[in-house]
Parts: C-alpha cells; structure tokens; sequence
C-alpha cells in the first residue's frame, strides 16, 4: 500500500532534493503533489521520470493526505502547518519553528526513532538544523558506549545552508574578482564570502552567540541527551554545498580511538574514511550528493583524560534537511501508517 505525500516548497533547494530522494528511494507514494506560493504556479518540478504540476499551497486541500514534507520557512509554516495537521495530514517540518516545542518530536531517525510516537500530541515532527543532524548521527553509537560529557564543535558550513541566493552570490563573487572592474557586494551576507570565511550564522544573542550555535545546543540535548554540555562556533566557508565540523567530545570514561572507529563503521548512517595520509579524509566536495555522513581524523585528545577529536562531513541538503525529512517519512510509513 502506497501513501499519499505532499512537498510543500517544491521549488526551493531543500523541497526539490525532497522529490529526488523520494524518487531515489522509491518511496511508497501513489500521490505526489508539490506545493509551492502562488507566484510558482504555472511551474512543474521533476519527479524522477516524470514531472509535477506546481499547486499553490494557500489553495490546497491537505484532507486524505497522508504525509507532508514541508521546507517553506518558519513564516509560512505557522499559517500552513497547523492547517495540514488539523486535516489529519502529519507534517514533517524542516524549518526552525517547532523544534523546541516540547509537545512536538524532534527526529534523526538513526539516533531516537522511537521519538516518532510523540507526533500524537499535535501531528508533526521536527527535522532538527542541517549542522545538528550530522553531529547527532557521529556523537550516539559514541554516547551509548562511554556516555559524552561534552562537546566542542566548530562547524564549516556550506552557503547552500542559506538558499540559492547564497550560492548565486558565492558564484557572482567569485567571477567579479576574476573581472577587472567588476565588483559585486555583499548582499545576503554582512561580508564578502568569496575567498573569506565569516564566523557568524544566524542572529547574535545577548552572550554573544549565534542562534546557530545556540540551535547546536538546544538540539543536541533533546536529540541525545539533555546532560551532554555542547559549546559551538558556527563559520560560514566559501563552499556551494556540503557542511564540515571539527569535533572534540571528552567522555565520562576512556574511548580508545581505534574502539572509536569500529564503533563509527558500524553505526547506521556513518562512514568512517580515516586513513592518516594525504587524501586519506573527506572533504566537502567529496561528500555531495552523498546519503551518508563520514567521519574522518578520529584520534585521542592528549589534552583530557578522556577526549577524542573527529573531522565530519556531510551535504547539507541532504542528510541536514530533505534526506532526513524523508527518513523521518519512511520510519513514520513503518511505525505508524502500516500498523494502521
């Protein structure tokens, strides 16, 4: 039996990689409708081999549907979610909007699948924040071995994280230092990202973090465990897609690195690529269009008693928002629609 889903933002990076993925996967769906705002009308989206009529989602009618993968922004998804939700149709949410709320589920299906029975309380889940999902997916088969005590992370996010605008400012930049003459300023970031770095996702807070890293936290704690400390530094790199994060954990208890690996190659969703030579790791563009998240450059802190360091990999739009949105479906599919 196949169900009937809906992407809602079919249009946007995120929403577009949701239908591939649906696509890839071969997801049980016997009804596809990709929703969009009404200036999108008029636009079809691909669907594997086929292609979807683009509806306005402010008419549509979410009654006998089954899932919606939603990825418009927190705006829209205050006016739309609870719409859908009401109309017995359960919402997988990729926006920031309701992943504190403590009624709604938030969900890496390889880290707490058995969240998913929470989506009772109001009829949707949270997909957690892109530079989140991947760390999550590394820290659990490591915290059900030797419990983390905390975490210490410096993330290299990608500019896809930001929308197509970011990747087309990243593109006209770089051309325009390449063009005598020709400058092009900053206009979705406070700087020049070509060729820069920026230390600074998201608004500031009164402590001076970001709400990135803030999110880091927040998430980590209800995605694993609440006891685990996390401290982040969230940089924006000039790369089109694919999120990086150097990561130290220090554990209640002694993890050799090699007990390390073997933990991490056995873990769902991770691949380990660690060799210690040149190229012997993956980098960003090594990992896109790529389902998994990789674990590199895992080695002991000699600092702490009980501390390792790790380099992870993962492309964004996929494990850190539309892959996991369709997971999150898939264990949703499995959990709850064919138990009936």
């Amino acid at each position: 039996m196949g169900y009937r889903v809906v992407v809602a933002g079919a249009t946007g990076n995120v929403g577009r990689e949701m239908l591939n993925i649906l696509a890839e996967r071969r997801f049980p769906a016997d009804d596809m409708a990709a929703l969009a705002s009404n200036r999108s009308l008029g636009m079809e989206v691909d669907f594997g081999n086929s292609q979807l009529p683009v509806d306005d989602i402010a008419e549509f009618d979410f009654d006998g549907w089954d899932i919606a993968l939603f990825a418009i922004g927190s705006e829209a998804t205050a006016k739309y979610a609870p719409r859908a939700a009401d109309s017995g149709c359960t919402v997988i949410d990729n926006s920031s909007l309701y992943r504190y709320d403590p009624d709604i589920p938030l969900i890496v299906p390889e880290v707490n699948p058995d969240a998913v029975e929470g989506f009772r309380e109001r009829n949707i889940i949270a997909n957690p924040n892109c530079s989140t999902a991947q760390m999550v997916v590394i820290l659990k088969p490591l915290h059900d071995r030797a419990r983390i005590r905390r975490v210490v992370v410096s993330t290299y996010q990608s500019v896809s994280g930001s929308g197509r605008a970011a990747m087309d400012e990243l593109w006209n930049q770089t051309k325009a230092l390449y063009s005598p003459g020709e400058e092009v300023s900053p206009s979705i970031y406070p700087s020049r990202i070509a060729f820069n770095v920026i230390p600074h996702i998201d608004g500031f807070l009164e402590d001076g973090t970001t709400r990135e890293e803030w999110k880091m936290v927040a998430e980590t704690k209800k995605i694993v465990d609440p006891a685990i400390e996390v401290t982040a530094t969230c940089v924006r790199v000039p790369v089109f897609i694919g999120h990086s994060e150097a990561v130290n954990i220090e554990f209640e208890e002694y993890l050799d690195e090699a007990e390390a690996r073997e933990i991490l190659r056995s873990a769902p969703g991770v691949v380990v690529v660690d060799e210690r030579k040149d190229g012997g790791y993956i980098t960003p563009m090594d990992c896109v269009g790529e389902y998994a998240t990789f674990a590199s450059r895992i080695r002991q802190d000699q600092t702490i008693a009980n501390g390792l360091n790790l380099w992870c990999v993962s492309d964004n739009l996929r494990k850190g928002a539309a892959l996991n949105a369709v997971q999150i479906a898939e264990l949703f599919g499995r959990r709850v629609l064919q138990r009936g």
